[in-house]
């Protein structure tokens, strides 16, 4: 259950808010969180140096009937004429086979500084255009069942709305060393009006904080930058439902492993493959709460991010140490 709160609630919610006037809104969660960074944080567009393309796919609970699909891609890249990052981003989110689908497209733009010698601070903000649809088509009622053939009858419902597009505003900050950052994001700032049926559904803001850091384990050698352990932490709230995350990375020239554990809910194993130029990086989510893997088969999510060669960094550009995925 990688959602700030059980995802299979909201497509039950939906269905059950056709009589409550409203739908009830939550987030998708990507748990390569690094692998996906301006969703992660809009702080962090340029944050590379050069151009940056990210890709992102995340295939929630396959073996649920209706399960959770979500794509993302995203380019960033750092202009040094306005001391900071530019970028652009599009995610199509489709639940419960597109029972509900949300498409979002935005801009992020991120302002670069430095503090001192050896800190530096980044301050972010993302506009945003959603458009949420529900199919009605898809919906089931009561009264299209029957005791012993199940769904046969049409229903006596009468369809009511099914689209809502709103606008939508996210800011973040991090601050950083060579061997440290925090960050923090605030999404949905101006909490829009998501109802796609009747009245009035504010989507809940979602607070994100993270952390980490670069132990150097192992000298840096000709062929290697030295093998490095990046322990993570990233707390999110939406609508009094918390989500912890704790996780490490271990860095070994090109190859790198990691580990989350979200509180009482999963552990996701990580494994990818960086280079100067091109990422590549798999996750498999084991669920441990009561929904078990058995029954959902888990969560898998696989990212892509190419490097866009810059004719040259700018000499007092500072990259933050982030882990890759």
């Amino acid at each position: 259950m990688s959602q700030l709160f059980t995802r299979k609630q909201l497509v039950f919610s939906a269905i059950l808010c056709l009589s409550m006037s409203y739908t009830f809104g939550q987030d998708p969660t990507f748990t390569q969180f690094y692998a996906n960074p301006v969703y992660l944080n809009p702080a962090l567009a340029g944050s590379t140096g050069c151009g940056r393309v990210t890709m992102n796919y995340r295939n929630e609970w396959p073996q649920l009937t209706g399960n959770y699909v979500t794509y993302s891609a995203s380019y960033d890249n750092y202009v040094k004429d306005i001391n900071g990052g530019l970028g652009v981003i599009a995610t199509y989110d489709q639940q419960a086979e597109g029972t509900i689908s949300t498409t979002m497209v935005g801009g992020v733009y991120s302002y670069h500084m430095k503090i001192n010698r050896k800190t530096s601070f980044m301050l972010g903000a993302r506009a945003a255009y959603y458009q949420k649809v529900l199919d009605w088509n898809k919906l089931t009622f009561g009264d299209m069942i029957d005791p012993r053939r199940g769904f046969i009858y049409q229903t006596g419902d009468i369809p009511r709305g099914g689209k809502r597009g709103f606008f939508d505003i996210s800011t973040g900050a991090v601050i950083f060393t060579k061997r440290f950052y925090a960050g923090a994001a605030l999404h949905h700032a101006n909490q829009p009006d998501e109802s796609m049926i009747l009245g009035t559904s504010k989507l809940p803001f979602r607070a994100t904080v993270h952390a980490g850091a670069t132990v150097p384990l192992g000298r840096r050698g000709r062929y290697s930058d030295g093998t490095t352990l990046k322990p993570a932490i990233i707390y999110q709230y939406q609508n009094g439902f918390q989500e912890l995350n704790l996780g490490a990375f271990v860095n070994f020239s090109n190859l790198n492993l990691g580990v989350w554990y979200r509180n009482k809910d999963a552990f996701v194993f990580i494994a990818g493959v960086k280079t100067d130029k091109f990422s590549f990086g798999y996750s498999y989510e084991l669920t441990v709460s009561k929904l078990g893997t058995g029954m959902t088969g888990g969560s898998h999510e696989i990212s892509m991010q190419i490097g866009i060669k810059c004719k040259r960094k700018s000499r007092d550009f500072r990259k933050i140490s982030c882990p890759s995925f």
